[in-house]
């Protein structure tokens, strides 16, 4: 299905709760979604605000925020930013599955976090083959 750029590209603002006086949740953030496929912008606006733009195709703000929530920044929980939060989700998948995108079949965030700790060293690697790793 061919989807206009205006529908499927969106622009969000992502607000992290200010627990720290020296904390930069938001260009920590930046730093990591910049990485991320289908994450076309991530700009802090200030130290606990991300504005951010994606294609909806290829990601969804549930998936971004999940991710943002393993790497360990608080996102501002507040009942404001929960129900904006909610209406956003249902109707991010409710568009993704009109399009044809099925849950669990984009390119997941957590592939992200799979490829860094690929490349990253450390003591986690068996050095054996793949034969005789199944053998024991």
């Amino acid at each position: 299905m061919d989807v206009p750029d205006a529908d499927r590209i969106k622009h969000r603002q992502i607000n992290f709760r200010d627990l720290h006086p020296e904390r930069n949740d938001a260009r920590t953030a930046a730093e990591f979604l910049i990485q991320v496929d289908g994450v076309l912008r991530a700009e802090p606006q200030t130290p606990i605000l991300l504005s951010l733009s994606y294609d909806l195709n290829r990601t969804c703000l549930q998936e971004i925020e999940a991710a943002l929530d393993e790497l360990g920044l608080h996102l501002d929980n507040g009942l404001l930013y929960r129900v904006r939060r909610a209406l956003t989700y249902y109707t991010e998948d409710t568009f993704r599955e009109n399009c044809g995108c099925k849950r669990g079949e984009s390119n997941c965030t957590k592939r992200v976090f799979a490829k860094r700790y690929e490349a990253l060293e450390h003591g986690c690697r068996d050095p054996r083959p793949e034969h005789w790793r199944r053998y024991l």
